[in-house]
């Protein structure tokens, strides 16, 4: 008889099946961009996503992100099948379980470094306190920006913003963090340490990383790579 291990099997934090994305439905010029795409991401995993502009990466990341909403297909989220839910439950679980650093970082620019990362939360309690506030200060350390806590936004250069959002996509401990281009208006100093940064990230917390970009050096440096070409997965390695 073989033995049977007690080791429980982690649970996918992103799940898709069968997911597929059409625009224009029902018109003559409808259109289908994604085609049947399946994916597992499990904690810890960091996932680059590469291919050609217009092979459906963004809007993969769109869907994944509960920002839009597939065609047909499952997705999902923790165990949680979002295909289903209505606007306001897809709200909730997109801000408690899902962060978000994009090319561009979209702080409010006004704001200072801390007041940027307090913003999920407060978006979440509906008030500010002392542990909202010491919760800000500590990841922005985390990115080593302690420094600029009360800097403007505008004042930071392009490297520093970058660190700021992904403290901010951090604020509420999602289990998964999407990435579209992060690194694409950065230096190459900057972007290695951004990238670092979700390395940190991927390992010490256990998040799962998609990562989208068009730079094969850091592609290469991931532990896995998925390949989007016209709507399908073409292909996954792994280093």
């Amino acid at each position: 008889m073989t033995a049977q291990s007690n080791t429980p099997v982690a649970q996918p934090i992103l799940e898709l099946q069968g997911l597929r994305k059409s625009f224009n439905v029902g018109a003559d010029n409808e259109t289908e961009v994604l085609h049947g795409i399946d994916l597992k991401l499990y904690p810890g995993d960091f996932c680059a996503v590469i291919g050609p502009s217009g092979s459906g990466k963004s809007t993969l990341l769109n869907i994944v992100g509960l920002l839009d909403r597939p065609s047909s297909g499952s997705l999902w989220i923790d165990g949680m099948q979002t295909t289903a839910l209505n606007d306001a439950k897809l709200t909730q679980l997109r801000g408690h379980r899902i962060g978000f650093v994009f090319q561009y970082h979209h702080l409010l620019s006004a704001f200072s470094a801390l007041e940027n990362v307090m913003m999920p939360l407060y978006a979440d309690r509906g008030f500010r306190d002392a542990q909202m506030r010491e919760r800000a200060a500590g990841l922005l350390d985390s990115v080593g920006m302690s420094p600029w806590l009360h800097a403007p936004a505008n004042r930071l250069s392009g490297g520093q913003q970058q660190r700021v959002a992904v403290a901010r996509a951090l604020a509420m401990r999602p289990g998964l963090i999407l990435a579209d281009e992060p690194t694409g208006n950065l230096d190459t100093q900057s972007a290695d340490g951004v990238f670092a940064l979700f390395r940190k990230v991927c390992k010490e917390q256990a998040t799962a990383v998609l990562f989208v970009t068009h730079n094969p050096l850091l592609s290469a440096r991931c532990e896995r790579t998925i390949e989007v070409v016209d709507g399908k997965i073409k292909g996954e390695g792994f280093p």
